[in-house]
């Protein structure tokens, strides 16, 4: 009865070998990054809306996000709502509260449901003062690549600064 089992159990291993070696045998080896260049990334995939460019914005998966950064601390959230949807209907608003303090931490995430009501809110609250502090406002998310420079970063980039030695 026991060597009829172990018959049993060798001729289930061996043919579970042979499969596994025709696996083997039939895989391609890859080092690094062969994924990239697998069957499994030349698939056809949904776009999300919006611009296309590198460093461009990016849809979450609920709406357009904003993050909007030196927010007075005691700004409130109705404040906050009030500027923010002069340029469109706002879907959510998160504002992050200091524990110890009860104060604004600083900075807002605002979500709009239309592309063009968040780069309306990110072109024009942009630099504008707001209960006397000077608004950041830019995406949440952006696509992956190298974000278009502006000219005046440019600018101060072409020459160097004068040595202290020289007159």
């Amino acid at each position: 009865n026991c060597n009829q089992y172990q018959a049993v159990v060798s001729t289930q291993s061996t043919g579970e070998d042979d499969e596994i070696d025709r696996l083997k045998k039939s895989a391609s080896k890859r080092k690094g990054r062969g994924l990239a260049r697998s069957e499994v990334l030349r698939g056809d995939f949904d776009e999300l809306e919006g611009e296309t460019r590198p460093g461009g914005p990016q849809k979450s998966i609920e709406g357009w996000i904003i993050f909007v950064t030196n927010v007075h601390i005691e700004a409130t959230e109705n404040d906050i709502f009030d500027k923010f949807s002069e340029y469109g209907e706002i879907k959510n608003l998160h504002a992050n509260l200091d524990r110890r303090t009860g104060y604004l931490k600083g900075y807002v995430c605002i979500e709009y449901e239309q592309y063009n009501e968040a780069r309306q809110a990110v072109e024009q609250a942009n630099n504008e003062d707001f209960l006397g502090q000077e608004l950041k406002v830019d995406w949440a998310f952006v696509r992956p690549g190298k974000k278009p420079t502006s000219s005046k970063r440019k600018e101060r980039r072409r020459g160097r600064s004068p040595s202290p030695d020289s007159d």
